[in-house]
């Protein structure tokens, strides 16, 4: 990295997150900028700040300060760059995109001048003009009467004839309305190599070939990052004063506000005044346990209960329970069909309140797998209902907490390899033919496998420079951003107001409305996610229930259907299970025959063998050799016979693995849970230090 160049700061950075725009990541451009020595960077994406928690990530890895902003364009035509000098001033940003974005429906950010008028306090302003005429001279002269001296003109080079023309009649209209003037280079990516990639992205935002683009191309070639000696030596070339370069440090050091600043609220959830939220979930919970527990709240039960309410209390993670159980309970009382799942299934507390209905206790679960306190990630409660009637479920929580307090969050769609191949080949001309061989040979979610031997195998002609650009070009929009679709039922709920935190948009399906940042972005941040998502199964099962009721006079339910049918399983060994969740697919109908399940356990064992881990363990055949009698069940230790004795020795279950590191490395739960996650994400590093510790220990 060089050394940081005090002399200037870009302040029209615009990242891949103005989709079919900028060209590069965020990480891209802070990392490149730190090669620079630039100091900070304004990211300022188009009517839109989903790309900012990616920035303040880069942030914290490069160094280089991310200045938070965003451009808006209003309906006469003027850009504006804003950027919030402060907190107060960053909410007001949120709800002026918010409004924008409400007025010109998904995708789309109708403003005009009366709206920034109204939400301008605290913002710094920079009229981003292409020409000096009268339009100009008016949008410069309103900028100065709202903004006052938060109100500045951007000097851009456009590589344009009688360009330094034109900059110096911008400054000149700037000196006369004494509105300072400023420096950029309106980035769309990080390095000159992007840009033909750039052009590529503007081929598909247009609809159009590269042959076709004509005008619409970009006008200059540069518009990569430069370092601050760069940028004044192209400015004195055309104004003979490097005061806009300089002036560039003045915004940054007006602006001051960073993400670190915002103080995600969750709701409070009490039922009764006069108590906290943690003593409505203890006098819930308690409350409860009775009516799973009817033969009584066992020592075991009770150690349980009490672990994990202490853990919640000084997470201070009741209100988020409280919300689940609110949602659930008023499902319930609609009689819709529902049933959380996932980690969540590890809680006691979770299965008391009745949000999920496996045993923890029973089935020694570790709570760490789902909340822990080296961790400290947001608890995620999953919760499937009837996808008939889920809506209701979703319009009963917008009404509650208001739609200003609650939306969905975002989904970050992306190129993948299929078709980035596609996209770019017809930008580039190729005949639809070839690019559909193309995206035929490479698999759909390879991040890098668009290579020249799927030209090859197919045998095209490699001396075409466009098919050669087409798998160059293809490997670099892999992962780029698309647009932003809606979670399938991820919730974002706060006390104080949620478009004050990040703007919210309507969403594709009516009545809906989303955030603009994913549940990365959200988990980054320490935001909590309620998920309701929808189960065709439970609708499935729902249309069973009341055909045996209406049919055979048999009144069943959820906690009431027999465990173990004999019929059931001999329908299930023969792999008739087409339609039947979780066992359906071609590899658990191919499966089953072999493990022949008999008990409900089975199944469990049988859902999680065809998984990844299992099977490149290489623990799927010892397990069946051993429940076939072919091998002998053993156990290294008596320690490891109570971790592994249900699956007869064979470890299957991450749970699993965590009682191993418990019992026979000394780890506390907590710490099992990181080697736990080390070994699921492959994260190497973490991995080999856990499990160094691991060794040395056993």
């Amino acid at each position: 990295m060089s050394e940081v160049d005090a002399n200037y700061v870009e302040l029209q950075v615009t990242t891949h997150f103005s989709f079919l725009r900028g060209a590069s990541s965020p990480e891209e451009l802070f990392a490149a900028a730190a090669l620079l020595g630039l100091p900070a960077l304004g990211v300022v994406d188009r009517g839109s700040v989903a790309g900012i928690v990616r920035a303040w990530d880069a942030e914290r890895t490069t160094g280089v300060r991310a200045i938070i902003g965003c451009r808006i364009d209003l309906s006469d035509g003027t850009a504006l760059l804003l950027y919030p000098t402060d907190r107060a001033a960053y909410g007001r940003m949120c709800r002026l995109l918010s409004i924008g974005k409400e007025r010109g429906g998904k995708g789309a950010c109708h403003l005009d001048w009366s709206d920034v008028e109204q939400w301008n306090d605290g913002l710094i302003a920079i009229l981003s003009p292409d020409r000096a005429d009268v339009g100009t001279e008016a949008a410069l002269a309103r900028t100065k009467r709202i903004f006052a001296d938060r109100a500045y003109l951007a000097l851009t080079i456009r590589r344009r004839p009688k360009d330094a023309i034109r900059l110096r009649d911008l400054a000149n209209l700037a000196a006369a309305a004494r509105v300072p003037t400023v420096a950029t280079n309106d980035v769309l990516y990080h390095a000159a190599e992007r840009h033909m990639l750039q052009d590529v992205v503007t081929c598909i935002r247009e609809k159009c070939t590269i042959d076709e683009l004509g005008a619409r191309r970009e006008r200059f070639a540069d518009r990569h990052l430069k370092t601050g000696q760069e940028m004044e030596r192209l400015f004195r070339r055309y104004l003979k004063d490097a005061s806009p370069v300089s002036r560039t440090l003045e915004i940054a050091a007006r602006c001051s506000f960073s993400l670190e600043e915002l103080r995600y609220q969750y709701p409070d959830e009490i039922n009764v005044p006069g108590r906290t939220p943690q003593e409505e979930l203890e006098r819930l919970t308690w409350e409860k346990a009775p009516d799973r527990y009817p033969e009584g709240v066992d020592d075991k039960v009770r150690s349980q209960l009490v672990h994990e309410l202490k853990l919640i209390a000084d997470l201070e993670y009741a209100p988020y329970f409280l919300t689940v159980h609110s949602i659930v309970t008023e499902a319930r009382r609609r009689e819709i069909i529902c049933q959380g799942r996932g980690s969540a299934a590890n809680s006691a507390v979770c299965y008391v309140l009745g949000i999920t209905s496996i045993d923890p206790v029973r089935s020694e679960l570790l709570f760490e797998r789902f909340v822990s306190a080296e961790r400290r990630e947001p608890p995620d409660i999953d919760v499937d209902f009837e996808h008939e009637r889920r809506e209701e479920v979703i319009q009963w929580i917008y009404e509650t907490y208001g739609r200003t307090h609650s939306a969905l969050t975002a989904v970050v769609t992306r190129y993948r390899a299929r078709g980035a191949v596609r996209e770019v080949g017809k930008a580039l001309g190729l005949s639809e033919d070839m690019t559909a061989g193309l995206a035929g040979s490479v698999w759909g979610w390879s991040q890098d496998g668009v290579e020249e031997k799927h030209a090859e195998e197919l045998n095209l002609d490699l001396a075409d420079r466009r098919l050669v650009l087409t798998l160059e070009l293809a490997r670099q929009l892999i992962n780029t951003p698309r647009h932003l679709s809606q979670h399938p039922g991820g919730f974002v709920l706060t006390r104080d107001r949620l478009d004050e935190l990040v703007p919210i948009e309507p969403a594709a399906m009516e009545d809906r409305q989303v955030i603009e940042w994913d549940k990365d972005d959200i988990d980054l941040l320490g935001f909590m996610k309620v998920d309701v998502l929808a189960l065709g199964m439970l609708s499935c099962m729902r249309r069973a229930f009341e055909f045996m009721e209406n049919d055979k006079g048999l009144k069943l339910d959820l906690a009431t259907i027999p465990a173990e049918d004999p019929a059931t399983y001999a329908m299930i060994r023969k792999a008739d299970t087409l339609g039947v969740f979780q066992i359906e697919s071609r590899a658990q109908m191919a499966s089953i025959p072999l493990m022949a399940p008999r008990t409900f356990y089975d199944l469990v064992i049988q859902v999680a063998i065809v998984r990844p881990g299992p099977i490149q363990g290489d623990m799927v055949h010892p397990y069946r050799r051993r429940r076939n009698g072919e091998e002998a069940v053993t156990y290294p230790t008596e320690e490891l016979r109570r971790v592994l004795e249900k699956t007869l020795g064979v470890p299957l279950f991450q749970e699993q693995a965590m009682r191993v590191a418990i019992e026979c490395a000394g780890f506390t739960p907590s710490e099992a849970d990181l080697l736990r996650r080390a070994m699921a994400t492959f994260k190497l590093v973490r991995r080999q230090r856990q499990w160094h510790r691991f060794e040395v220990v056993m």
